[in-house]
């Protein structure tokens, strides 16, 4: 065994024993400038990914009881790394990062204020996760709020009514699908809003009534199974909001490097990330101290004990300002959620191991011996 490997798998143990003193690290901070694309000659191939990576990636996407899709991609270096990532995977509300970059995209075309105010009532409400839904009521059927704080509650608490209401403000879902082909982002997709959305994989098309109490929920649950379930199976055969977890971190990569935004923009949407609440035990929990996490989480619906979508993506930040795009997402599966959180943890100590070694002079390309 090479005196680099020891000091990688001596790696691994120590980040797994010090999740429980990382929660300081799971704090917001701004994220530095953004880094420089690496450049390659004409004609020159990025570098391949580190062989102990890429045999991980490799290891973590088999053993996984259920259809998952990984992707790694080095912001600064190039390569990349990953397990079925050109595969289509449901984003549910990873989505909602398409919706905040076409807003901003926007603001910095001067098209939209997003210190602008709108109201929301409750025909704006939609299903599932809305905690806003509790600021309406609350302020007699009526909430103002910011296009921007719209933005911030979508992201960092994955409110669908913000989200929906925020798309709708900046053109609806031609205009967040412009803005992923006006920007090249790839094999990603957008539905038309999460009451769409939620409406079609359940077999059945938005009404206003569901928003109110547990209307969804009791006609879905009304439905004869044998629709519900061919709803169902046709959305994980051909996601209507699917994206690979390949396209993905090329965005993240992309939007790291200043080429989406401005920097103004381009900093404002990483430190919100920096805040996401959602998914702490997901990739969030490999993280050590000094390392910080920009990410969006998403979860699908449920059936029968299978779960259509569960996923984070997110962009790891070393100390030394080295930075990393990473995508998992989980096509179908009914493991238990521990294993999932467990898998995607994971991943972030291979990348944070993989990280120090390369950093310690580790080499590029570690092997077992």
């Amino acid at each position: 065994m090479t005196s680099a490997w020891k000091r990688l798998c001596l790696g691994l143990v120590v980040l797994a024993g010090a999740q429980a003193g990382a929660s300081a690290a799971n704090q917001a901070v701004k994220p530095p400038p953004a880094a420089a694309k690496p450049q390659l000659a004409a004609g020159e191939r990025a570098p391949a990914a580190p062989q102990y990576l890429r045999d991980r990636v490799t290891e973590l996407g088999r053993n996984f009881d259920g259809q998952v899709g990984i992707a790694v991609r080095s912001i600064d270096d190039g390569w990349v790394a990953g397990w079925k990532a050109d595969d289509l995977y449901p984003q549910q509300s990873v989505s909602k990062l398409w919706v905040a970059i076409t807003a901003l995209d926007a603001a910095d075309k001067g098209r939209v204020d997003l210190d602008k105010k709108v109201t929301l009532t409750r025909s704006d409400l939609t299903v599932f996760h809305q905690p806003i839904r509790d600021l309406i009521f609350g302020n007699g059927g009526r909430y103002s709020i910011s296009l921007s704080d719209l933005m911030f509650k979508a992201i960092t608490t994955s409110d669908n009514t913000a989200n929906d209401k925020l798309m709708r403000s900046v053109g609806g879902p031609s205009a967040v699908r412009a803005m992923i082909a006006a920007k090249h982002l790839g094999a990603i997709r957008f539905f038309n809003g999460e009451r769409a959305l939620q409406s079609k994989i359940a077999g059945m098309v938005w009404s206003p009534s569901y928003s109110i109490g547990n209307a969804f929920f009791e006609a879905r649950d009304a439905l004869p199974l044998a629709i519900r379930g061919r709803a169902f199976n046709r959305y994980i055969a051909d996601p209507y909001d699917g994206a690979t977890p390949d396209a993905i971190t090329s965005a993240l990569a992309r939007l790291k490097r200043g080429e989406l935004l401005s920097p103004e923009s381009t900093r404002r949407l990483l430190y919100i990330m920096s805040n996401t609440h959602t998914g702490p035990n997901r990739l969030k929990g490999g993280l050590l101290g000094g390392w910080t996490l920009n990410h969006k989480t998403g979860t699908g619906q449920e059936l029968g004990g299978v779960q259509a979508g569960y996923n984070d993506i997110g962009i790891l930040t070393a100390p030394n300002g080295k930075s990393y795009a990473v995508a998992v997402m989980i096509k179908k599966t009914s493991t238990p959620l521990p294993v999932r959180m467990t898998l995607m943890s994971n991943l972030t100590r291979v990348v944070i191991a993989q990280h120090n070694a390369l950093t310690n002079g580790g080499g590029v390309s570690l092997q077992r011996q």
